[in-house]
């Protein structure tokens, strides 16, 4: 091709010269700054070979036709001849940087760090361990709930004052929906597909407009429920101080405090000894040597009817607890907020 080129161009002195000193400045070219600034001398719009294409329309008849086919055939010649350097200038770079960046496949690799589970994924693993390991099992239901399962069917129906304390998300444009406020509707879904006896926790997220250091408005909680014969206050406070000593110490105790909640009757709310004073009283437990861990109580009596329980024949106990309380007294965290601010300086220490 370069040589039938060369002869043809002998026919037509001008473009000859015109596409040796062009082809002369490409294979000189020994950078890719220096082969475009050669493109832009030789096919650029001042370029001696534009001049002469666009001088072609006003040549003689006789030139015109040899000078179009040759001017043509000298311009895709330099493309060529660019596009080749060009090729050449990248083969010779990538040959460069494989001699200069060898990689020494002897030497150990990069290590990838591994992840860990986050502090609140592993206090609610550890709660679900305990509660198993006694027997229970674990149930699960819907975080879009409707009313009836979030408040009636837990004997709390509409205008009870106890649902302003739950600060409630509800689904616009669905009168009966909501996120769920607690764990609790599950309580309700368990009891109405099976018959006792029941021994169910039932973890999982739930939602309240609340965001502080004590609050936010997504958190978890673990709720348990266990209807059977002749099951009293005592079972529950026992069952509760097995699982204080599992999470926070075989030397902590409980004690239960008079409470209200609509669906448990008597309700109580549940300490556990300071595991920081040991019970003797500091700034933490705010001189008490106690700290709140959870609610609990035994199933109101109304709560059975809706789910066609006899009570008379069974009885049972509820309780839930917050997963990031939990998480915060066994671990001294200071804010609740720090759970989902995803500083790996914080996750990275449990």
């Amino acid at each position: 091709m370069d040589f039938d080129l060369k002869k043809q161009l002998q026919r037509h002195p001008g473009l000859a010269a015109i596409y040796e000193k062009a082809a002369a400045d490409i294979a000189a070219a020994e950078t890719e700054a220096a082969l475009e600034a050669a493109r832009v001398r030789h096919l650029g719009r001042k370029s001696e070979l534009s001049r002469m294409l666009r001088a072609i329309p006003g040549m003689s008849p006789s030139e015109r036709p040899l000078a179009g086919k040759l001017g043509n055939q000298a311009r895709a010649a330099v493309e060529q001849a660019l596009a080749g350097r060009r090729q050449a200038l990248e083969s010779e770079a990538l040959d460069r940087r494989l001699a200069e960046e060898r990689v020494d496949i002897t030497l150990p690799g990069e290590p990838f760090p591994n992840g860990r589970l986050h502090l609140i994924t592993q206090t609610l693993w550890e709660i679900e361990d305990i509660f198993t390991g006694l027997g229970y099992r674990i149930a699960e239901g819907p975080e879009i709930e409707t009313d009836y399962y979030n408040f009636t069917a837990l004997n709390t129906p509409e205008g009870h004052p106890a649902r302003s304390l739950h600060d409630t998300f509800f689904i616009e444009g669905e009168a009966e929906a909501l996120l769920r406020t607690h764990t609790s509707p599950v309580q309700i879904r368990v009891m109405e597909k099976e018959d006792p006896p029941v021994y169910v926790i039932i973890p999982g997220r739930v939602y309240r407009r609340d965001s502080d250091a004590t609050h936010t408005p997504m958190f978890h909680q673990v709720e348990g429920l266990a209807v059977d014969e002749r099951i009293t206050m005592a079972d529950l406070k026992g069952t509760l101080e097995a699982f204080a000593k599992a999470m926070f110490g075989a030397e902590r105790q409980i004690r239960l405090r008079p409470h209200y909640f609509p669906f448990t009757e008597p309700s109580v709310e549940v300490d556990v000894s300071c595991m920081i004073c040991g019970g003797e009283g500091c700034r933490s437990c705010k001189q008490s040597g106690w700290l709140e861990i959870l609610g609990a109580g035994l199933v109101d009596p109304n709560v059975f009817g809706f789910v066609n329980y006899e009570p008379d024949e069974v009885t049972g106990f509820a309780f839930g607890m917050g997963v990031e309380r939990i998480a915060m007294l066994k671990h001294g965290v200071t804010d609740l907020r720090m759970f989902y601010d995803n500083d790996l300086r914080f996750i990275k220490q449990f």
